[in-house]
């Protein structure tokens, strides 16, 4: 009975230390982004058996997604450094006395291109628009995401860049990672004081986000996110369980307006309401788009995004 009890032991040590060695693989791709040239690249269908295990084992490389759209205003590429020595790239768009500056802040994966819609509208609401591109995205430095944790550097690099030009009313703007980034800036920077504050869809921690990345991919979320979480976390030298925006806005003392879409597969509602919940100001609004996903909800729902956001602002 002890030699079989030992079998299994050794058997069961096993998978989880194979997990584990998996997980750690798959933490290390999922926080990494690379330029084109430099990512192996071979369409599924022509995928060996060898080929499609490899992916399974060690995870996928991700390329740096390419600025494909512009603003339709006039505008200029501007350079910013974080405290930590990243060369950060964006655009500045200025208005003729304008009300104030937006700075906004993409989602995961993504770049300053695939905000410009709300971009435009926040030009054409009267505010100059200051969009810039996280660290490992588009075109700055570094191949490096934390998922918010480091980044919170980049808010707050792209808010003294704002500062430095005078400008005193500031609004903060961010989708997703970009949401929960300026949450985390907030929390860890007393000195960034904006007037006001938009979130769309942040998540409530690290380890949600990965579920919803798990979910969308078909995957269990446990006990993979927790593992993704922990590697994750290990590899770039931080306590994955410790981000946590919907902790984070506690700090938040300004009015915030909260979007989130009722179809998103990746942010819950649970979380979204976390969030409100925790938000350190009594000047708060959450709307929730009935007809959105974890998507651009101006683009989704553009008559109701027009008039939430520009009576926000007022």
């Amino acid at each position: 009975m002890n030699k079989w009890l030992k079998r299994i032991g050794i058997f069961l040590l096993s998978i989880i230390v194979f997990l584990n060695v998996v997980a750690a693989f798959h933490a290390y791709k999922l926080t990494h982004f690379y330029d084109t040239k430099d990512v192996p690249y071979k369409s599924p269908l022509k995928m060996s058996g060898w080929d499609k295990t490899k992916v399974i084992l060690f995870g996928v490389y991700f390329p740096k997604k390419a600025i494909t759209t512009t603003p339709a205003h006039a505008y200029k590429t501007f350079y910013t450094t974080t405290e930590d020595g990243i060369r950060l790239e964006g655009w500045y768009i200025p208005v003729k006395e304008a009300k104030g500056t937006v700075i906004m802040f993409h989602g995961h994966g993504g770049n300053r291109s695939n905000v410009v819609s709300e971009a435009n509208a926040f030009y054409d609401f009267g505010y100059n628009v200051c969009m810039i591109d996280f660290r490992a995205h588009g075109n700055s430095e570094g191949n490096v995401c934390t998922v918010g944790y480091k980044e919170a550097l980049d808010v707050k690099a792209a808010y003294h860049y704002v500062t430095s030009k005078g400008e005193k009313n500031i609004m903060l703007w961010g989708i997703s990672l970009g949401a929960a980034t300026i949450a985390k800036a907030m929390h860890d920077d007393a000195d960034i004081r904006p007037s006001k504050v938009i979130l769309e869809m942040p998540f409530g921690n690290l380890s949600d986000a990965v579920e919803g990345r798990l979910r969308i991919m078909h995957l269990p979320p446990q006990p993979l996110s927790t593992m993704l979480t922990f590697w994750g976390g290990v590899e770039q030298g931080f306590w994955g369980f410790n981000m946590n925006p919907a902790d984070f806005v506690e700090s938040i003392h300004v009015p915030v307006l909260l979007q989130w879409g009722k179809n998103d597969p990746r942010v819950t509602e649970a979380e979204t309401r976390a969030i409100y919940n925790n938000l350190g100001t009594s000047k708060k609004q959450l709307v929730i788009y009935n007809q959105s996903a974890h998507e651009s909800l101006l683009n989704k729902e553009p008559e109701k995004w027009l008039n939430t956001v520009k009576l926000f602002l007022q």
